[in-house]
């Protein structure tokens, strides 16, 4: 195998582009089945590179189906189904050209929307804070206690989920979090089951901690459950309120279903609810953690729902796991701001953060209507739209015969900008491209200039 063909970049870590890259010519045929690769060592050497980088490489894989280690012979390509890779899958990557010219409507879907944010009322209690003695402290490791006693209210109140403010611990982020939550983990399990498509941050994350990756098919209709019984690991992480990307809802049956395999595996849920604020048609599901606390590791944060850069996420733990993460951890500095946290603790005890989840409810409901509404009028049965029932953003379905490359390329000439959703998918796709639109942050006019703009960049 030539070494040649290896060129690094720096925008992903060097382990995932060789696991690429040899897994786009095991695909091809470039390496034939049964075909030895070089050794772990002397890949490393040649790609100057660590060994470990190119273990992390061979295991994902080996995890994956693509090669088998056969003790001390090393490791060998293994025989692929014929036909099925007849192109190499690339996931969209963002071009140089992008960038030139800003584009004229922007479907990004983590940002917020500007005009509606209480941002007097955000000024006032911040400025309250900065009076607080206190504030120029490190503060409390595992996140101020004001603000844990705020969350687990709150989540008793809209998500049913029974806890206490010992029990939160705060992160800046859901991947920070995870990363975190991961070097507890490692100590027990080896293997996550994870949704696919499902969130990439959190494929990131568990990979950074090496951890061996079964992925669970998600489809427009849910997860198959039923493929658990085949699988080894006693850890999964789902997104049962509002899967990433698809955004459908698990079903209290798969819900229970979900706590009963946990149960009888000995293992955790990793429950990330995301974007569960925001459901327009009825009211959010149960949360998992609501139904069984003791096997259920539960995630939140407040960027999707109020304001990305003021960094605070939490999760809620068992007592287990909550004991070996405080002894880990008891000696590190919090990686949030105290002055944030202490702003949103009192945001919430005066009652601003469920009036603003409820306006806010009710203003992307109106744009989410209408960007379904406009996409229906523009398309017709051209495309099929995913998730319209929650959330902050659609995928569409696009049944033009084109790739997502193509779409995406012909949106930004045409002043569009619209996201890929391969990067959430871990095989390869073979369906009709999905493109994700967000809303949140743009007017009604802008939704509709926008719709009509992409009209005129696909169909002609």
């Amino acid at each position: 195998m030539n070494n040649t063909i290896f060129t690094f970049n720096h925008h992903s870590p060097k382990y995932k582009q060789i696991y690429e890259k040899l897994k786009l010519y095991i695909e091809q045929g470039d390496i034939l089945a049964n075909e030895q690769l070089p050794s772990i060592r002397q890949l490393a050497e040649s790609l100057h590179v660590s060994r470990n980088t190119t273990l992390m490489a061979y295991e994902q894989l080996v995890a994956e189906g693509y090669i088998r280690g056969e003790g001390r012979k090393g490791y060998f390509a293994n025989e692929l189904e014929p036909g099925i890779f007849q192109e190499p899958y690339v996931p969209y990557k963002k071009r140089q050209t992008e960038t030139m010219n800003p584009p004229k409507v922007n479907f990004r879907g983590d940002a917020v929307d500007q005009p509606q944010f209480p941002m007097k009322i955000w000024r006032r209690i911040s400025n309250q804070v900065l009076t607080l003695q206190d504030t120029f402290q490190y503060g409390d490791p595992f996140g101020e206690e004001a603000l844990r006693e705020q969350i687990a209210n709150y989540l008793f109140e809209s998500r049913g989920v029974k806890t206490n403010a010992n029990a939160i611990i705060i992160g800046s982020s859901t991947q920070q979090i995870l990363v975190y939550l991961g070097h507890i983990l490692r100590d027990e399990f080896q293997s996550v089951i994870v949704e696919d498509p499902g969130y990439d941050g959190a494929r990131e994350a568990f990979q950074f901690h090496r951890f061996r990756l079964e992925p669970l098919p998600v489809h427009e209709t849910g997860a198959n459950l039923s493929q658990l019984e085949q699988m080894q690991s006693r850890l999964i992480y789902v997104t049962p309120s509002h899967q990433s990307p698809i955004g459908v809802s698990m079903s209290i049956g798969q819900r229970q279903f979900l706590i009963q395999w946990v149960n009888m595996r000995n293992g955790y849920i990793i429950e990330d609810d995301y974007d569960s604020a925001f459901r327009y048609t009825q009211k959010p599901f149960p949360a998992l953690a609501s139904i069984d606390s003791t096997r259920v590791i539960y995630l939140g944060n407040f960027s999707k729902s109020f304001l990305p850069g003021i960094r605070l996420s939490y999760m809620v733990l068992p007592e287990p796991v909550l004991n070996m993460y405080k002894k880990r951890f008891r000696n590190f500095e919090s990686s949030t701001s105290l002055i944030s946290q202490l702003t949103m603790a009192k945001f919430m005890e005066l009652g601003e953060w469920n009036r603003h989840i409820k306006r806010m409810r009710l203003v992307y409901k109106k744009k989410m209507q209408h960007l379904v509404s406009q996409l229906r009028k523009q398309f017709g049965p051209s495309i099929s739209i995913i998730g319209e029932q929650s959330g902050l953003y659609v995928l569409i379905k696009i049944h033009l015969n084109q790739s997502e490359e193509w779409l995406i390329e012909r949106a930004a000439n045409n002043g569009v900008k619209v996201y890929p959703t391969s990067i959430y998918h871990i095989k390869k796709i073979y369906e009709d491209p999905m493109i994700k639109l967000g809303f949140s942050h743009l007017s009604l006019d802008e939704i509709e200039r926008g719709v009509e703009l992409l009209k005129s960049a696909w169909v002609y």
